[in-house]
């Protein structure tokens, strides 16, 4: 077996038998360093084929020379024989293999360092300290210097090492959690010490290792690492410690009995939530003792059970996932207690905000809104204004993207009435809640990007004045899209920021996907950028949608990204299929088609197509559909598509196509009406 390390220089390594990372091994020769970084470079692509013209433009940094082609492919070959030197002449390679138009490595994740290192920290998360300090120090030992040693200067390795980098500082900060929760203060300090003067800017290392000092009764040295943090920030930064440093310092002043571990303090004192690995042992201490006096059958758990999926679904992929599948189990459970004020109060409590405008499991949605409409209808007239106003919500935030219809217009019936009673009971979150309906049911016709501005601003203001992190993210991504729809990049540019700035703050991961689609679309917008590039910053960012937990998003949309890339510069559709084959175009895939048969010159089938082509649906990519068909109608002489797609886009003259996504665009929509 193979296996890659790039946390340090780049290498490979044959091992022993079957035995992977544990085996002894012999480092395989990897020749030069252009090999070297044809490796680095698809390990950075994480299983995804980099194109051959992209891997020149990286290579030579835009200056590639006379036959610089049929380098890389000589590279590869040496890469090919060196990986797999028991590889049979002509056979097919199983690891470095061609597709499609370049390179992919099929390496495994347990393969590759970097890889395994990001799934051991995840692993952690999940752990007992005691199991989780072994895992992250075993962890921690896979590094042999900076990720990436000897690429660090070139543009393409920059992202991934600044994330790998992160990665591994927050690890040794978990790592010093962990010792610290089993009483380990000592062994934490050289870790700390090391980590706080690499990374000086990051508070939560000079808390723990001041934490640590003083739990090793070393007050004096933990109160001269705070003194040494606030002289760093101020100086190198020109910021004041945060208030969980300040916070820390008087604490140890006056020696509060919190900072001491759990089994050091005294009998009866009163004590506060400890910051870091012992808020696991007080999550555990205070679920245990709700088990115990909350009986199995009362009602209050359905609600808490709610309130906990709201704050999972905010905590990642995989906190995603599980929130929606306990959530509609939560709602069965209420509806056959038979109270339906209960099974409001337990539908409108998951008041997660929503941002895209498909819904990931589209059958659970369905059930959500019947069950909404069902606990409606149960609810007396005229009472319960607050669980009726989050009832309506939720029917209109899941019944998102929907076609012109009766259902449609009973959803976007249910946002504005959502709206009015929220408004008349001054509920901070409550409006909020009711906002993000009225959101998803802004796109009643094509053109609203003002519309949708306005409900952001809303959302920004009332968020930011009532401390409502989630909403503020979302109102600022709202925002961002319908500035980029405008076209008024500067101001998205800043919610971007914005929004990156809250969700560090306040751990919400998954607002970072949609700034980094957002920043790919700047690339792609950008005439000056070449298309190489800026394909391969979507690809980057189609990397963080894996284990995200939004199908919804994710399903079909770097191949619709990299076809409006193409046809906005000027080039034909690709005349292969995406991976996955027809099916990996997910739900554009009949408004992608008659454009990729055109491309291969099938002109009878891809008139068929596009006749054929159903309404899309009215979402943040309803324009981009109807531009693509504009598309592919003019090439074939369509009229009747033509003067169909005319009215449809005419409120949207003065908009960008897809733009209002925030993930990719076709340009102006003016440039596709037909004249």
């Amino acid at each position: 077996m193979v296996v890659f390390g790039v946390l340090g220089p780049v290498a490979a390594w044959e091992t022993v038998g079957d035995g992977g990372w544990d085996g002894a091994g012999d480092a395989v020769a990897l020749k030069g360093p252009r090999h070297r970084a044809v490796l680095a470079r698809l390990i950075v692509a994480r299983r995804r084929v980099v194109p051959v013209g992209l891997l020149v433009e990286d290579l030579w940094a835009g200056e590639a020379p006379p036959g610089a082609v049929s380098a890389v492919r000589t590279f590869v070959a040496a890469l090919r024989r060196a990986l797999e030197p028991e590889r049979a002449p002509r056979a097919p390679a199983r690891l470095l293999v061609t597709e499609g138009p370049g390179y992919a490595l099929r390496a495994g994740r347990d393969a590759v360092d970097a890889w395994r290192f990001e799934d051991a920290v995840t692993e952690a998360g999940d752990l007992p300290p005691a199991r989780a300090a072994a895992r992250l120090a075993e962890a921690g030992e896979w590094w042999r210097g900076p990720a990436y040693a000897e690429f660090g200067a070139e543009p393409w390795a920059r992202a991934e090492r600044a994330r790998l980098g992160e990665l591994r500082a927050r690890a040794v900060e978990r790592l010093a959690e962990a010792r610290l929760a089993l009483g380990r203060a000592p062994d934490a300090v050289p870790d700390l010490d090391a980590h706080v003067a690499e990374h000086p800017w990051r508070e939560e290392g000079w808390r723990l290792l001041a934490l640590a000092l003083y739990r090793a009764d070393r007050q004096g040295d933990a109160l001269a690492v705070l003194r040494r943090a606030r002289t760093l920030l101020v100086g190198r930064l020109g910021v004041d410690p945060g208030p969980e440093l300040r916070r820390l310092e008087a604490d140890i002043l006056r020696q509060a009995e919190h900072l001491r571990p759990l089994d050091a303090r005294t009998p009866g004192a009163p004590t506060a939530p400890d910051p870091g690995g012992a808020a696991a042992r007080v999550w555990s201490e205070a679920a245990a003792a709700y088990d115990r006096t909350a009986g199995s059958g009362a009602r209050v758990r359905l609600e808490s059970t709610v309130d906990l999926l709201r704050g999972l679904a905010v905590t990642g992929g995989g906190g995603l996932v599980a929130a929606r599948r306990h959530r509609l189990a939560a709602v069965a459970a209420a509806e056959e207690v038979g109270d339906p004020e209960l099974t409001a109060r337990v539908i409108g409590a998951y008041d997660v905000p929503a941002v895209w405008t498909r819904a990931d499991d589209p059958e659970q949605a369905a059930r959500i809104v019947a069950a909404a409409r069902r606990a409606l209808a149960a609810l007396p007239e005229g009472a319960h204004g607050a669980a009726r106003a989050r009832l309506l919500a939720t029917v209109a935030v899941e019944s998102r993207g929907q076609v012109p219809g009766a259902a449609a217009d009973a959803a976007r019936a249910a946002a504005g009435e959502a709206v009015r009673i929220a408004r008349g009971l001054d509920d901070p979150a409550l409006l909020a809640f009711a906002l993000n309906g009225a959101f998803m049911q802004a796109f009643r016709r094509a053109g609203l990007a003002g519309e949708r501005d306005a409900i952001g601003a809303e959302l920004v203001a009332l968020s930011a004045r009532n401390g409502l992190p989630t909403y503020e993210v979302l109102g600022r991504l709202v925002r961002l899209q319908a500035r980029a729809a405008l076209g008024d990049h500067v101001a998205a540019d800043a919610h971007a920021a914005a929004v990156d700035r809250l969700a560090g703050r306040h751990e919400l991961p998954l607002a970072g996907v949609f700034t980094r689609w957002y920043g790919a679309l700047r690339r792609a917008a950008d005439d000056t950028v070449p298309p190489p590039v800026a394909e391969a910053a979507y690809r980057d960012a189609a990397a963080l949608l894996d284990g995200a937990g939004m199908p919804g998003l994710s399903h079909g949309l770097l191949p619709l990204a990299l076809l409006c890339l193409r046809l906005r510069r000027g080039l034909p559709a690709p005349t292969g299929e995406p991976p996955g084959g027809p099916a990996g175009w997910g739900p554009y895939a009949p408004w992608a088609r008659p454009l990729v048969l055109l491309a291969r010159g099938h002109r009878t089938a891809a008139a068929a197509a596009l006749r054929a082509l159903p309404e899309p649906p009215r979402d943040l990519l309803y324009e981009a559909m109807w531009c693509l068909a504009v598309r592919a109608a003019r090439e074939l002489g369509d009229e009747v598509t033509l003067r169909r797609a005319y009215a449809e886009l005419a409120p949207a003259a003065g908009e960008f196509a897809g733009a209002g996504s925030g993930l990719l665009t076709l340009g102006p929509v003016a440039d596709h009406l037909p004249r």
